[in-house]
């Protein structure tokens, strides 16, 4: 549900996440929320009470988008799992959360605009806050569409190898170890001998020392609890 469809439309076209939805394995919907407006000038935003700057999303429009999308649903014999309100003071994304949303079925997620929506959509309609991180951005889309990719790519058959995202960064509290391809040479560095061998124990020993190493470094924060 987005007051600017056309920004996430876009990136819904193409490679993973358009590969899915080609398949089956995914169904992505776009909701203009002016769609639901009821005056002549589709007016989604007003002023916010007691001043201030900004403009705040009317809660008529975003109201009636969550309530027909319910009645969809409920007609098609199932239900919306979360209704997912992007905002910055929301908790905030992280695998272990992108892994939980992986096991729902239907989900809708609810970007904001301007200054926010109307607290009487958070506190009726909204059941989970997600923010991407402790920064503003000009509206909700672009972390609607974070949350679609986190999201998706866990889904079975969505990457092509299976085992992919199991090796993530952040799947078990570890940063991911360096990677290489061919060519085993170029401009003078090389790939480590390890990885070359063909000793799968040595390979996997090596790894999980990289990415411990690199978790020291950059993250030592999430060995708290490995």
């Amino acid at each position: 549900m987005t007051a600017l469809p056309e920004i996430v439309r876009g990136p819904l076209q193409h490679s993973i996440l358009r590969r899915a939805a080609q398949k089956g394995l995914i169904d992505i919907q776009v909701h203009d929320i002016r769609d639901y407006a009821t005056d002549k000038h589709r007016q989604i935003d007003d002023y916010p009470y007691g001043g201030g700057a900004g403009m705040v999303l009317k809660p008529e429009p975003i109201f009636a988008c969550i309530e027909a999308l319910q009645q969809q649903a409920a007609e098609a014999g199932q239900a919306i799992d979360d209704v997912i309100f992007l905002t910055p003071d929301g908790e905030v994304l992280h695998q272990k959360l992108a892994n939980e949303l992986s096991l729902k079925k239907h989900l809708v997620l609810l970007a904001g605009h301007y200054k926010g929506v109307d607290q009487r959509v958070r506190d009726a309609l909204v059941t989970r806050e997600i923010s991407i991180g402790d920064y503003v951005l000009s509206g909700g889309e672009l972390p609607a569409l974070v949350l679609v990719d986190a999201v998706a790519r866990l889904l079975p058959g969505v990457l092509g190898d299976a085992t992919s995202a199991l090796s993530d960064s952040f799947q078990d509290d570890l940063l991911d170890a360096p990677v290489y391809t061919r060519p085993a040479a170029f401009r003078g560095a090389g790939v480590p001998d390890v990885l070359r061998s063909g000793d799968h124990r040595r390979i996997a020993a090596w790894r999980e020392e990289q990415r411990l190493a690199k978790t020291r470094e950059r993250r030592p924060d999430l060995l708290d609890d490995h």
